[in-house]
This record gives structure tokens, sequence and C-alpha cells, in this order.
């Protein structure tokens, strides 16, 4: 028999320096890395991913490790997709926020 899969979400949160050119191009390398490695912007400094198994995230924090910016602070969070999916958002004046109102637009993966 094959083995389980045990999906998870990698939530990845950053806080990087933006005062100077370097910064600002070290920040926009590392976001141009995220989103090669199939991360999804949740938020400004917020990513997630996808995992199939530990595995996988492993190998994520791995590859996160090697192309850290070399300022700043980068934090990975592993939850279960049944976790995940539990999140409750609280959304203030739509006007400025970007939120999906239906499911029109939702993509499953």
């Amino acid at each position: 028999m094959g083995e389980r899969v045990r999906f998870m979400r990698l939530v990845l949160f950053f806080d990087l320096p933006v005062e100077t050119p370097k910064n600002r191009r070290d920040y926009r390398h590392f976001v141009k890395f995220l989103e090669k490695e199939g991360y999804l912007r949740q938020q400004e400094s917020v990513f997630v991913k996808l995992a199939i198994d530990d595995r996988v995230a492993e190998a994520s924090y791995t590859r996160l490790e090697q192309n850290k910016p070399p300022e700043g602070i980068v934090q990975m969070l592993k939850v279960t997709e049944k976790q995940y999916a539990g999140m409750k958002t609280i959304v203030g004046d739509m006007a400025n926020s970007a939120v999906l109102s239906d499911t029109n637009d939702l993509v499953i993966l």
C-alpha cells in the first residue's frame, strides 16, 4: 500500500529592511524567489505554500535558508491543511483591501 499523503501549509512571515537601494533590491529578489518556489502572497509580508509531506516541507526550509536575504528576519510556520482551512479573516475598509468576496476567483489546488 502507498503512503498516506498529509497536506500541510507552509506559512512564511518576513520583515526585511527597505531603507536603502540594496535593501529594496534584496527584498525584490527574495519575493521573486518565493514566487518561483510556488509561494502565494497572502499579505504584504506573508506568503503561503502547499506541501504534500514533511519531506517537501524540509526541502522548502533548506531552500529558504540558502536564499535568505542578508538582512531581516524570515520565519516559517508549518500547519496542517485542516488548521489552515480554519483560518478566520477580519476585514476593515473594503476599498483598501484585496479580499476574496466570493468563490468565483478562488483557485483550488
